[in-house]
């Protein structure tokens, strides 16, 4: 009988007890659900094949969550701009970060109106806490773009809600 592989072992654990964050995490980065399992199929498969150096990192779901906005970010380079539909995800237990964007349907929604990469630097910036400088090495691009990016989508959020507003009055 063969022996039972422990670094298989450790990555079956990691996915069963994280998946349902993990899946939250890509349904707020790519604005719908199909997508999201794709993104996190992706990253899984990517780091599970290297389980044992991802293991030793301090914080193996930060590595996995790096990798899945780093596959978005090479999508965006070959595929250019994608009009998304908003999907928002399950409203199981979520992480407390998660219950902020996804609380509020109407903001679910207009993050899911968001362009890919506007709203992935702001679920970075407001939701990860990172700051710009770690953003633009996670994206690709420099703190300008991602302070721009910022800007632009609270800007788009910010009329998004007051149109909201001025149809629930009206």
């Amino acid at each position: 009988m063969p022996t039972p592989d422990p670094q298989l072992g450790a990555f079956e654990e990691f996915v069963e007890h994280r998946l349902p964050a993990l899946y939250r995490y890509a349904c707020v980065l790519t604005g719908n659900r199909h997508d999201a399992e794709d993104l996190v199929q992706e990253a899984l498969t990517r780091t599970g094949a290297s389980w044992w150096r991802v293991r030793r990192k301090d914080d193996p779901e930060g590595y996995v969550r790096t990798a899945m906005v780093r596959i978005m970010s090479n999508r965006w380079r070959r595929s250019g701009r994608e009009e998304l539909t908003p999907d928002p995800p399950d409203r199981g237990t979520l992480d407390p970060g998660f219950e902020r964007v996804t609380a509020d349907a109407g903001l679910a929604a207009a993050l899911g109106g968001l362009p890919p990469r506007m709203r992935v630097v702001l679920v970075l910036r407001y939701v990860e806490q990172l700051e710009d400088n770690e953003i633009a090495a996670m994206l690709g691009c420099s703190p300008g773009t991602v302070r721009s990016q910022a800007s632009r989508a609270l800007a788009k959020l910010r009329t998004a809600a007051t149109t909201a507003e001025e149809d629930s009055r009206g």
